[in-house]
């Protein structure tokens, strides 16, 4: 079995395993009465996997085409925001209802598929080198996703983390909650980023290899 084909089972596996992850997690709170789709799709952790899921779908699909500077911006942007998953969820939420109660789940979303992607990133490194400041870009979608929670939550009253409930602590709280997981997002930006112009500077550029 050569590389390529490891890597591309390896995504395929963690892809399959994510998405038996979530829709079980689902069908429980379905069974229990209390599943809310809208409440449910809107929490980070369940998102983020998705974008990951779909990163490697896509990646196995597309293995014989060669990666493209917009396409590897959008993997490392995956490699952040499971990233962030993992951290938050290790500091802030790890005694908190996100609505992942069966313990295989947790594991799966929270820590398991987040250290997949970050390895990915490390074992097929981008081959286009993207500059920190282009990687900001990848805050874009936290922030959209941020400015989304906090109107839903005033129209309806349900957040899906309480450090961004203003009934904690008032919006000062949140505020300052918000500008720690931006700065700290910046810093896993410059990391990945960094990290992998580092690991992918000696493999050729992606217009001079076979396809991958």
């Amino acid at each position: 079995m050569d590389r390529r084909t490891l890597i591309n089972t390896y995504r395929l596996g963690f892809a399959v395993l994510a998405i038996v992850a979530i829709a079980a997690q689902a069908a429980d709170l379905h069974a229990r009465g209390v599943f809310v789709a809208q409440n449910f799709f809107s929490y980070f952790t369940i998102q983020s996997n998705l974008i990951a899921v779909a990163v490697f779908l896509i990646g196995v699909a597309w293995w014989r085409t060669a990666p493209t500077p917009i396409w590897e911006l959008v993997r490392g942007a995956s490699v952040v925001y499971m990233a962030v998953t993992f951290v938050v969820f290790a500091l802030l939420l790890s005694n908190t209802n996100v609505d992942t109660a069966l313990p295989w789940v947790n594991t799966v979303v929270h820590q398991i598929m987040p250290i997949a992607v970050v390895a990915d990133w490390l074992i097929d490194p981008p081959r286009n080198s993207i500059p920190f400041a282009t990687s900001l870009r990848w805050l874009t979608y936290p922030l959209v996703w941020t400015a989304y929670t906090l109107v839903r939550g005033i129209t309806s009253g349900w957040y899906p983390y309480p450090f961004l409930d203003p009934a904690n602590g008032g919006y000062g709280s949140v505020a300052i909650y918000i500008v720690a997981i931006l700065v700290f997002g910046a810093g896993l930006c410059l990391a990945v980023s960094w990290i992998g112009n580092r690991l992918g500077a000696g493999q050729p550029p992606a217009t001079e290899r076979a396809p991958a």
